[in-house]
């Protein structure tokens, strides 16, 4: 499988750890980083947002964790090949049970949100077999600093869901980006950001192409310094 190019850095990727994607570039890239100095990843399969985050903030020391022994290797091939390598780590671990002293100034996360079903592509990158939103939501409201973010990426449906799950614990929403596909279309995902800290909700829309298969002009400005493309198309 070849590996998906950025300007910075590249990844190379597995066909049994969860490819890049669309919705680990839009957090990576619309995720508030720039008063993170403590950074955890649930979930980082190919390292993809981890990576992306070390390029925004030169201060930034991340943890990338997965449960996947094949995403660990390969995330820690990308890290350590990069400009980056001396602040990111990747560590086999599964979410629930992961145990440390630190608090964290971000937690990110694009994580699983299909319910079970038959399908065996991505099992656990894709369905909620291993880690649900409750789970997820609990640990991190444990592990996150008093003025740290939580942000995830989540199908647009499961927004109320996952918000009074976050309120169950303590968690109040900071901002929403309401991400469609193209214009016409209805959203289908959303980055949400809570904290502990109680203020008005920031909310966003995002377009991520302007016509069929041609980019908008404000996904070509998010992603500037990572995609290697310079033209208005896929």
């Amino acid at each position: 499988m070849k590996p998906f190019r950025f300007q910075q850095f590249e990844i190379h990727q597995s066909s049994d750890v969860f490819r890049v994607g669309t919705d680990a570039v839009l957090i990576g890239a619309l995720s508030n980083v720039v008063n993170a100095k403590q950074i955890l990843e649930v979930g980082t399969g190919t390292g993809i947002i981890s990576l992306m985050l070390a390029q925004r903030n030169a201060n930034a020391n991340i943890l990338a964790l997965d449960i996947n022994a094949e995403a660990v290797k390969i995330s820690q091939n990308n890290f350590s090949n990069s400009p980056f390598s001396d602040k990111i780590k990747s560590q086999l671990q599964d979410f629930k049970n992961f145990e440390t002293d630190e608090k964290f100034d971000l937690i990110i996360s694009n994580p699983p949100y299909f319910e079970i079903n038959n399908s065996e592509k991505d099992v656990l990158a894709r369905q909620r077999l291993e880690l649900d939103f409750s789970d997820l939501i609990q640990k991190a409201s444990q592990l996150l600093s008093d003025e740290g973010l939580f942000s995830v990426i989540i199908p647009i449906d499961s927004e109320k869901q996952f918000t009074k799950i976050c309120s169950d614990n303590l968690l109040c929403l900071q901002r929403k980006v309401i991400i469609k596909g193209i214009n016409t279309a209805k959203p289908k995902r959303v980055v949400l950001e809570y904290s502990f800290q109680k203020s008005e909700v920031t909310e966003e829309n995002f377009v991520i192409e302007r016509s069929p298969r041609v980019y908008s002009d404000e996904y070509l400005e998010l992603t500037k310094d990572f995609h290697l493309f310079n033209k208005k198309t896929l």
